[in-house]
């Protein structure tokens, strides 16, 4: 659209609002098909407005022709975002009617006793919970599990990295897991509890899980953006991006971690518009969780062999290159690791993973910490999207855990002993 014309469209939208104040009993999820031009450009300026969140893909920016949309509308928007729709003969259905209820039970029977047993690890737990959760671990596991402080986010919250190691003696290999990259993906910090959990209970009787700690140590980063997590808790369950303010009075919060790392930063896939989902932020590692992450990467690159980000939703196993459509030199083996990865997935889960690299599999993604590693030397770098593929999205109800965190954990583990096998 031409700027007057967008200009005079967001005054009618905004007029419009305002006067007719329409109104739904609770936000909902839509579904949108877009077909034509004329849908890429209302949809780009529908889900600019505030009453709506997108949550597939990432930004407005990504919206193209013969595409399906996910849009988290807000009740007050919702009667007027579909007349919209209507009117421009876009096709939609909604995907969730009540999201409230989807987020009533994310949060219900939150406990923070770890010794609630195994159905601890099948809810979501606020960020206090986990701290408490880690510092308990530790002291339970303290012959396999030290935490290492590696920095803090924006706010000051720690970032705890968990190093999980079997009863032996040093190794010189090394895995990096780190989740809740976004705030709004919580499937990923209940990944890394479960992973943990199922690590050190089955450590000298799972063989795969013995084998993979007694070659190598694992790092384990829970809540990667603890400050945005904590938001998603107390104010904006949808929020993506972490809380860091770029100056006093600044309209806008917020930096996507996973557009801030330095891999062909901020070029096309990533915005330099604060106000946008996909910011960059000011320079490479200009967040304090980005640039604890790459500094504590750098100091152990020489035994880091594997990373791994976890991410959701849309099911996908991925690996570089996002920031480029460029193959990485170790293409074929990394698209031969993801599909067998994928192949076992549906073979023991019945449910079907997508793999390839990131730019070819979804869209242009620079500024990733995946690309990132790998071009510091990690050549097994992977980013892992859990379950759903937009039924419930980000509001994967808790039911859900256990499958999600069971696929997610058969992929680490094909990576992982691959990696062993491959760098002995």
């Amino acid at each position: 659209m031409k700027p007057l014309t967008k200009l005079l469209y967001f005054m009618c939208f905004n007029n419009f609002l305002e006067m007719c104040m329409c109104t739904s009993e609770h936000d909902q999820v839509l579904s949108i098909t877009v077909s034509t031009q004329d849908h890429v450009d209302t949809m780009q300026n529908l889900t600019s407005h505030n009453g709506t969140v997108l949550w597939q893909p990432a930004s407005p920016s990504y919206i193209t022709t013969n595409s399906e949309v996910h849009l988290y509308v807000q009740s007050t928007s919702v009667e007027l975002v579909t007349q919209l729709l209507q009117q421009h003969r876009i096709p939609f259905t909604v995907l969730v009617e009540n999201t409230e209820e989807l987020v009533e039970m994310q949060t219900r029977n939150n406990s923070s006793d770890p010794r609630s047993g195994g159905v601890y690890h099948e809810r979501y737990h606020s960020l206090e919970d986990i701290y408490f959760w880690i510092n308990q671990t530790s002291q339970e596991h303290s012959d396999m599990v030290k935490v290492i402080l590696i920095g803090s986010s924006f706010e000051k919250r720690p970032l705890h990295v968990m190093k999980l190691s079997g009863r032996r003696g040093a190794v010189n290999r090394a895995m990096w897991m780190d989740c809740g990259i976004h705030a709004r993906e919580w499937i990923a910090p209940a990944f890394c509890l479960w992973f943990v959990n199922y690590a050190l209970r089955f450590y000298s009787h799972n063989s795969e899980i013995t084998e993979m700690l007694n070659n190598m140590d694992i790092y384990i980063l829970p809540v990667m953006n603890p400050d945005g997590y904590k938001y998603t808790w107390t104010t904006d369950r949808m929020w993506r991006k972490n809380r860091s303010v770029l100056k006093e009075g600044s309209e806008c919060v917020g930096v996507d971690l996973n557009r801030n790392f330095d891999a062909r930063w901020c070029t096309k896939g990533a915005s330099n518009d604060p106000c946008d989902p996909t910011y960059c932020g000011q320079y490479p590692e200009s967040e304090p969780e980005a640039q604890a992450v790459a500094k504590f990467l750098r100091s152990h690159k020489d035994t880091v062999k594997l990373y791994i980000s976890i991410h959701s939703y849309s099911q996908m196993l991925l690996f570089p290159y996002s920031c480029s459509y460029d193959e990485a030199p170790n293409h074929n083996e990394l698209l031969e690791l993801t599909k067998e990865a994928s192949t076992k997935i549906r073979r023991y889960y019945r449910n079907h993973y997508k793999y390839g690299p990131g730019a070819k599999t979804i869209y242009l993604a620079p500024g990733g910490s995946d690309d990132w590693a790998y071009n510091l030397g990690i050549k097994y770098s992977f980013t892992f999207e859990l379950q759903d593929r937009g039924r419930y999205g980000f509001l994967l109800p808790p039911s859900f855990i256990p499958q999600a965190c069971n696929e997610a954990l058969l992929a680490v583990k094909i990576t992982a002993l691959h990696v062993i096998k491959n760098t002995q």
